[in-house]
């Protein structure tokens, strides 16, 4: 389909002009290599295709994050409702066994509870596919979290305390003790553990968080992690969740 250039022009009115011999097959010449060469381009731009499509489509980040929300059970299937949200998306649980989906049927899911949950999951195809738990609890209203404020909290029972971690204070509140404000310390991570160490108004606290399934029976609540922290040897017990 590529145009034959021609020989020469007429205007009208008027005599066809002539150029030299030697001008016109140099015209010619270059006229004729320029479309060939534009023929060309076309024809390989259209014929052409990727090598590898699939390497240029980027991967998916299958990374699981926080998703904070309601969530309930209705004819068999996990309803979640993301927090200041219109909308809701169905909840595939991935975890082994289904540990996930059984932590909270054991704090009232099961029983048509509503329940706030901080779950880590991935959003695949509108369906959030859920691995794991930050913090369920009974109470069906959203909670704010703590932001620059708080990075940690831990708490247990008998007898009960407060471990709340942030960027620049660590506060420990324990039942008829007084609380202790304490500086920060860096937080090292290791094989799903997490471990703090601090020292400051008279006391030396080593906090333990190792990334198991807990539940706290008297605020009807499943947590992610587990909690040990020792304060001049007292070892206190409970369970753990980011913030």
């Amino acid at each position: 389909n590529c145009i034959k250039p021609k020989a020469g022009t007429t205007r009208d009115n008027a005599l066809p002009f002539v150029p030299p011999l030697r001008e016109t097959m140099k015209i010619r010449h270059s006229i004729a290599l320029l479309l060939a060469a534009a023929c060309a381009s076309g024809a390989l731009a259209q014929g052409s295709t990727p090598a590898n499509p699939a390497a240029q489509t980027p991967a998916a980040d299958t990374t699981p994050k926080l998703a904070s929300g309601l969530l309930m059970k209705q004819g068999g299937k996990l309803v979640f409702a993301p927090c200041r949200d219109r909308t809701y998306t169905m909840v595939d649980d991935i975890s082994p066994g289904g540990a996930v989906t059984a932590a909270l049927d054991s704090i009232g899911l099961a029983a048509g509870s509503k329940l706030y949950v901080e779950l880590m999951g991935v959003l695949d195809g509108g369906m959030l596919r859920v691995s794991g738990i930050n913090l369920a609890r009974s109470e069906g209203r959203c909670q704010q979290p703590g932001g620059n404020v708080e990075t940690w909290r831990a708490s247990g029972n008998e007898p009960g305390w407060l471990l709340a971690v942030g960027p620049e204070m660590v506060v420990l509140k324990r039942l008829d003790k007084p609380n202790l404000h304490l500086p920060a310390a860096p937080v090292s991570s290791d094989n799903g553990v997490t471990r703090i160490e601090l020292r400051g108004d008279g006391a030396h606290v080593k906090a333990r968080f190792e990334h198991a399934l807990c539940r706290d029976t008297m605020a009807e609540a499943v947590y992610g992690w587990t909690a040990s922290v020792e304060v001049n040897g007292q070892v206190l017990k409970g369970c753990a969740w980011q913030r």
